[in-house]
């Protein structure tokens, strides 16, 4: 693989974890970069491979395998929802974490839904041979979901058999029995599970049974728990270009601004609602993503203050010269409010103050913002807006 195709495979697998935050897949915590390396922090799972478990235990006990596929199903159904096709769905990258729940890991071969084309359908044919779809082999475009799907049933035939369903040291013979649904349940397979395999294993991707359709399956439905956690939809991927980037101010240490970023007035009035600018410091912002005050306090005293304030609600505190990154500890009710602020230098002695909700709800974030204005002593900041002199100088 060249070092530019395998630059562009880890960009994608940083992407596509950064999208999924899920029980049942492992969780991408942080990414740094410098100019000649790449640092991802990735949670430590501690239990192995699934397959690994497999190689030596054999064949599970149905109750086992049910709750493994419970959970490979929960994983597979959210990266759906999220765009994300993972297309190497296998027991290799399945892991177990200290208390023997699943986690999804491995998406170098993973596509978003901004790679299908045109017709709707993917073209990389991609995957592990034993556990690729029939329509991804015929190339002529596939789903990658009912795809995804397909390697799903081969998971649970092994973890119910202890072998693979379609096996063959000849490569061709393999796919004309992976094209035909070519495979035998063995004697212990029930009734039930010989069904949804069935189901499942269906070589039309039109008529495959779908995730919803399994989520009411007698067989699956027994025991069945669906996960519980907080969702986050406003994830952000910026910081993945930022760390690729071969130039200094990327590195995982980066040189301080003497100054906040300055900003004129043509700046300003881009911001702005037309040419209106007591808009931008209007005191009734309730329920926007974001709100400005001007401060006529040094920047460092600026962003100490906010820190003083932002430490007793339980956030969480990352600077970079004069942007901060708040980040509450304690999730609501739409997950975890983060917020980004930034001081920008409007004149030598003023100085604007942006707060914008990052993530999180809109009302929580309009509270912590009001208590943070109040402890900065706005009310004796008079500057709300400009004035002549404040535009001339």
């Amino acid at each position: 693989m060249s070092a530019q195709k395998a630059r562009r495979r880890i960009k994608r697998e940083i992407a596509t974890m950064k999208l999924i935050k899920h029980p049942n897949v492992v969780r991408l915590y942080e990414i740094m970069g410098s100019k000649t390396k790449i640092f991802i922090v990735l949670e430590f799972v501690t239990g192995g491979e699934l397959f690994d478990k497999i190689v030596t235990d054999g064949r599970m006990r149905e109750n086992d395998a049910r709750k493994y596929f419970q959970q490979l199903i929960n994983a597979v159904d959210y990266c759906h929802s999220r765009g994300v096709y993972h297309r190497d769905l296998k027991p290799e990258n399945l892991l177990l974490d200290a208390y023997g729940n699943l986690r999804v890991s491995d998406f170098g071969l993973s596509a978003l839904s901004r790679q299908v084309r045109d017709d709707g359908l993917l073209h990389t044919a991609c995957g592990t041979p034993n556990y690729v779809a029939p329509e991804v082999l015929n190339d002529r475009g596939y789903d990658g979901a009912t795809a995804d799907l397909w390697s799903c049933g081969v998971i649970l035939f092994v973890l119910l058999a202890g072998y693979l369903p379609f096996d063959d040291s000849n490569l061709m013979t393999l796919y004309e029995k992976i094209s035909a649904a070519d495979y035998t349940c063995p004697s212990w397979f029930s009734l039930s599970q010989r069904r949804l395999l069935a189901r499942i294993l269906d070589p039309n991707p039109m008529t495959r049974i779908t995730i919803p359709e399994i989520l009411e399956d007698e067989w699956f439905k027994k025991g069945y728990k669906p996960p519980v956690f907080e969702e986050n939809y406003d994830t952000n991927l910026d910081d993945i270009d930022a760390v690729f980037k071969d130039s200094e101010e990327h590195h995982v240490t980066e040189k301080r601004e003497e100054q906040p970023t300055a900003m004129n007035a043509f700046e300003l009035i881009s911001m702005s609602k037309g040419l209106n600018l007591g808009n931008l410091f209007d005191a009734e912002q309730e329920f926007k993503r974001e709100t400005r005050f001007t401060s006529k306090c040094p920047a460092n005293e600026i962003i100490s203050k906010i820190e003083e304030a932002a430490k007793p609600l339980g956030f969480d505190i990352q600077k970079k010269n004069y942007k901060m990154r708040l980040e509450n500890l304690k999730a609501g009710r739409k997950g975890n409010l983060n917020v980004a602020t930034e001081v920008f230098q409007l004149a030598p002695s003023l100085h604007m103050v942006e707060v914008r909700k990052a993530k999180g709800d809109t009302l929580e974030f309009h509270k912590v913002s009001h208590f943070k204005f109040q402890y900065l002593g706005v009310s004796e900041l008079k500057d709300r807006y400009f004035d002549r002199q404040t535009m001339t100088e």
